[in-house]
């Protein structure tokens, strides 16, 4: 019976796949007979030579979407196919020490956790320039808004149950947001996630990240996911700000001599985002 389901997302892979399925059969070679395992690779859609080289590939399950769908619609095909209980998840693009799975699989069975992600912390940490800055935003709103410490929000390297994953499916996008999606779920409904320290290498072909785009799209996500699930976070800190623009109104037209409408208007906007978060969250806690 397979216990682990690897799923290897490849779109346009051509330069690091090859070598990526390599480490990773060299890996499980290693813990032959005391981890049942499989490889799915989940082509989606590659139009240069991904499609051929993974076609000689062997000892893996390839499935293929016929036009590309997105990253985490490829996760979502290889984790619903998968036969395993826990699933891990990483790229093809030479990035991650995929020889730690074994040891994660491990640590997940052996602290009972529910999610470990392999956070890009360590010493060798090559995460290009022009995306640290916006890396390191979406963190610290992602730490204030859960109040938890979450060392990489987006790891591409991480290993969780199946059963618990599905059941996030339906708010979990077919783009890249896959991962900081999942993260966020499971910190902010208490589920035991752990982070382990990894090195991160330069990727092997080009990135498919559009930095100015993504970066937006993932800050509009990490609110909207919050709010999905703890909206009072969203709403409580946004009333307060409408208040003091109120107080503030209301202070320099008393100064100025000249009371108008606007600090009245702040006053009761500050009032409706605040029962409007109420009303959020009394919804989100009886569903």
């Amino acid at each position: 019976m397979v216990e682990l389901s690897l799923i290897i997302p490849v779109y346009n892979e051509e330069e690091g796949v090859e070598s990526t399925l390599k480490e990773v059969q060299r890996t499980f070679k290693r813990f032959e007979g005391s981890i049942d395992y499989e490889v799915i690779v989940v082509d989606d859609g590659s139009d240069d030579g991904t499609a051929e080289l993974l076609e000689k590939c062997p000892n893996i399950r390839l499935l293929r979407h016929k036009r590309n769908r997105g990253y985490g619609a490829a996760l979502k095909t290889g984790i619903r196919s998968a036969s395993g209980k826990v699933i891990a998840i990483t790229d093809a693009d030479g990035t991650y020490p995929n020889n730690i799975i074994p040891e994660l699989y491990a640590k997940l069975s052996d602290e009972n956790l529910d999610m470990i992600v392999a956070a890009r912390t360590g010493k060798n940490v090559r995460i290009p320039l022009l995306r640290r800055p916006a890396k390191m935003v979406l963190n610290l709103l992602a730490n204030y808004l859960t109040a938890t410490k979450i060392p990489d929000l987006n790891s591409g390297l991480r290993l969780f149950r199946r059963d618990q994953a599905i059941k996030f499916f339906n708010i979990i996008s077919d783009g890249f947001s896959f991962t900081t999606t999942i993260t966020l779920a499971m910190v902010v409904n208490d589920y035991n996630v752990s982070f382990h320290p990894i090195e991160y290498a330069q990727r092997k072909g080009s990135s498919k990240i559009r930095p100015v785009r993504d970066t937006f799209n993932f800050l509009v996500l990490i609110v909207r996911t919050i709010a999905f699930f703890n909206p009072l976070k969203i709403f409580i800190p946004v009333s307060f700000f409408v208040f003091l623009l109120a107080v503030i109104s209301l202070i320099t037209q008393l100064i100025g001599g000249n009371i108008g409408e606007m600090s009245a208007i702040l006053m009761l906007s500050s009032l409706q985002i605040f029962f409007i978060g109420i009303i959020a969250d009394l919804v989100t806690r009886k569903l």
